[in-house]
């Protein structure tokens, strides 16, 4: 396992640095270099790349929300496979992009998803090649490995705190990261609005309640929720949320990420839809 998330994370910050220096077909006098090619300078770097999915053997699997790849200015890209975070370095010439060691986490993911990261390293190995379409906001990003199988991504914008649907995809107990009960991966969200009130699904039983914002604190009210009785892991994680959402938490948000860590240490991560709504 150890070896597939070594690939795949590299190959994606592969994606992201050939970006960087991708090229487009010219017919004027080109680079200078005879070759016909123009090189361009692509502002790649800080740009948030969100996966839209994976083709493998010609068959296209939508990537799990919060998959990204950003590129720093120094060339590390860093990111989510889905689950698990990563960081890598890459080669770049021209539109071809090598990619090399990487690090990534160890979280155990749901089935679903771990097929998907496991997709993502048999992909991302060896040489890519990179095209880059649209401009601006609507840019798209695609990978190719030797044998066909690619890799889609696109630019999306920073999600803002309020009015955005954050869907829960981790929990964290002080130092400690997990994923979410087996089952219960996409039930659960919340949506904070500018109104000072917190609405959304603890994974089983909708609830509603006040929050209000202060800095970089979430101070939640009193949560009313609904009581339906759910098979045991929507409950565990239920449990586990209600002790984020409640009384004082600190807040962050990483371009489309948002984590909440309430003052007992325990907490959450949640992503924005990959879709931007």
């Amino acid at each position: 396992m150890a070896m597939y998330k070594q690939r795949m994370a590299v190959s994606v910050l592969a994606l992201l640095t050939l970006a960087a220096c991708g090229t487009e077909s010219g017919s004027g006098a080109g680079s200078g270099d005879g070759s016909g090619t123009v090189r361009t300078d692509l502002p790649l770097s800080g740009v948030h790349w969100s996966v839209s999915s994976l083709t493998v053997g010609g068959k296209k699997t939508t990537a799990p929300d919060g998959a990204h790849v950003e590129i720093d200015s120094s060339g590390r890209a860093s990111g989510n496979l889905g689950c698990n975070r990563f960081t890598a370095d890459v080669r770049v010439d021209g539109d071809t992009v090598t990619v090399g060691p990487d690090t990534t986490t160890g979280m155990a993911c749901a089935e679903e998803v771990q097929r998907f990261e496991q997709a993502l390293g048999r992909t991302f190995s060896g040489e890519l090649r990179a095209a880059v379409a649209g401009e601006g906001a609507g840019r798209t990003l695609t990978l190719t490995a030797a044998g066909g199988d690619s890799i889609a991504l696109a630019s999306r914008p920073p999600a803002p705190l309020t009015g955005t649907a954050w869907k829960v995809t981790g929990l964290v107990s002080g130092d400690t990261a997990s994923s979410l009960p087996a089952g219960t991966e996409g039930t659960a969200h919340l949506t904070l609005g500018k109104d000072g009130t917190v609405e959304g699904s603890l994974g089983c039983n909708s609830f509603h309640g006040k929050a209000a914002v202060s800095g970089s604190t979430i101070t939640f009210g009193p949560l009313a929720s609904t009581r339906k009785m759910c098979p045991g892991p929507e409950m565990a994680l239920e449990r586990e949320l209600l002790a984020v959402l409640q009384g004082r938490a600190t807040y962050g948000i990483e371009h489309r990420t948002l984590s909440l860590t309430a003052e007992s240490g325990k907490g959450l991560d949640a992503s924005a839809p990959s879709d931007g709504k």
